[in-house]
């Protein structure tokens, strides 16, 4: 039927389901939960779900480990709140906010029978959603018929994990050409993500050789040092001067990616700044949230340039995971060049963990 929707639209609504506050049922191997956000769940909803059944708190282990519950799923954790456990209480084991002054929150009991796989999916599309990972799953019976009486959006576990293990098909929308600075032969490309995502950019300058390996940067959205120039980090100048350097040279594409704080989006960035205000370095407060160090995905950069007709690049960038990325891809890295700008005494030690825990090249 042309209007029913396709499992991409589904996961698309559930997303924006769960950054409501929304409940989505996720259905699999014979099992069937109602699923809800920590974050963005209130008490009203919080006493609805309870007369479903009794819930459960999915975390991943990075949480966990902050926490010393035990993982026994090895990547997450399914935590069995306190029967007088409420909104405040699941919140300050989703939030590590106030973990320094309230570290005890347990003991924390965890489970350690049956399936954890719609704890995966729950936490997975809390991630995709850009809120903490930490998801409020209560089982029910007869997930479809709950789903279809109560207007919610319905998802099989069996239907959905090829999709969200895949690259979600993009087309270019329209490109333009836009002077810029760098280069007044400058020209936006504007691609859309089929499953209604964020939209990702191509910035050319000049007219790249196809044929050629083209200069290329994958540059991740970092609102706070690209925009309003924040001296955390060394985003912004590492922007200026790969487009400056394509000025230069007179050729080159600058992907300019939507993944706001590696991956994690702003509002979980600005979660980790306010743990590095605490002490904590960049990948431990990621760790400390719940996240890996770096969610991002970087096909996306492939499939771009893909797109633009290259088929191998000069790379500029100290991160030797964006090269395996992209010639895991099928885009050949002929030559890995250095970016080194936008050192500051505020982000020296940032840059110094990079290095030391993320992989960095100095």
């Amino acid at each position: 039927m042309v209007l029913a929707l396709s499992i991409p639209e589904r996961l698309t609504r559930a997303r924006s389901d769960l950054r409501m506050g929304v409940p989505v049922v996720l259905s699999g191997a014979g099992a069937a939960a109602l699923v809800v956000s920590v974050e963005a769940l209130d008490q009203a909803r919080l006493a609805d779900l309870r007369g479903f059944g009794t819930p459960v708190l999915a975390i991943t282990e990075r949480r966990a480990t902050t926490l010393k519950a035990r993982a026994y799923d090895g990547d997450l954790a399914r935590i069995v709140p306190p029967s007088d456990a409420n909104l405040g209480w699941l919140r300050s084991v989703a939030d590590p906010a106030d973990d320094l002054r309230m570290p005890m929150k347990g003991p924390l009991q965890s489970l350690r029978e049956g399936p954890a796989d719609l704890a995966r999916a729950a936490i997975a599309l809390a991630k995709a959603a850009h809120l903490l990972p930490a998801a409020l799953m209560v089982p029910v019976q007869n997930g479809m018929a709950l789903a279809a009486e109560h207007g919610l959006t319905f998802l099989v576990l069996e239907d959905i994990a090829p999709v969200l293990a895949l690259l979600p098909p993009m087309a270019e929308v329209v490109s333009a050409r836009v002077p810029l600075i760098a280069s007044s032969a400058g020209r936006v490309h504007v691609f859309r993500p089929e499953d209604g995502g964020d939209e990702h950019y191509a910035i050319e300058i000049g007219r790249p050789n196809r044929s050629q390996p083209v200069l290329a940067r994958l540059h991740s959205a970092c609102f706070t040092g690209d925009v309003i120039g924040s001296l955390k980090c060394d985003c912004g100048p590492q922007l200026r001067a790969a487009l400056a350097q394509m000025g230069e040279e007179g050729a080159g594409v600058l992907l300019y990616l939507n993944q706001e704080g590696r991956g994690i989006g702003l509002a979980n960035k600005m979660r980790a700044y306010s743990l590095q205000d605490q002490g904590f370095d960049t990948v431990e407060a990621n760790h400390r949230l719940g996240f890996e160090d770096d969610e991002r995905d970087f096909r996306l950069g492939a499939d771009i340039l893909r797109k633009l007709g290259f088929s191998s690049a000069r790379l500029l960038t100290n991160n030797p995971k964006k090269v395996a990325m992209m010639e895991s891809c099928g885009l050949q890295v002929t030559e890995r060049v250095p970016m080194r700008v936008g050192e500051t005494p505020e982000n020296r030690d940032y840059l110094a963990t990079k290095v030391a825990k993320s992989g960095h090249l100095p």
